[in-house]
This record gives C-alpha cells, structure tokens and sequence, in this order.
C-alpha cells in the first residue's frame, strides 16, 4: 500500500456506516449540491483535503 492510500485509509476511519470522518454521507449529499469544498469544510469542520477525499470517496460508492 503506498503512503498516500495509507494516509487516505488513516483519515477516513469510519465512525458508523453512513460517517466518514464523523460526517453523515446523507446530509454532506445534500449540502454538497448547494456548496462549496470551503463552504462545506466550515460547514462540516472538516480541511478541504478531508472534504476532497470525502467527495472521492463518495464517487466510488
């Protein structure tokens, strides 16, 4: 496993089945269509790296 996906798998720890660094899927879903990454990193308390992977993560799914 490279480092980065190390990284990637470090960060997003699940806190439930629908959370991923504590944030709900449903409702980062339906905040993400009426946001921003940075409206959406001050929304969440998340870093715009975090909600970058959130978003990448959610692609796959």
């Amino acid at each position: 496993m490279t480092k980065v996906r190390a990284n990637e798998k470090s960060l997003m720890s699940s806190n439930g089945e629908n959370q991923i660094f504590g944030v709900d899927f449903h409702h980062f879903i339906q905040k993400e269509q009426e946001s921003n990454s940075i409206e959406l990193a001050s929304e969440f308390g998340l870093s715009l790296r975090e909600v970058q992977l959130l978003k990448k993560k959610l692609e796959r799914s």
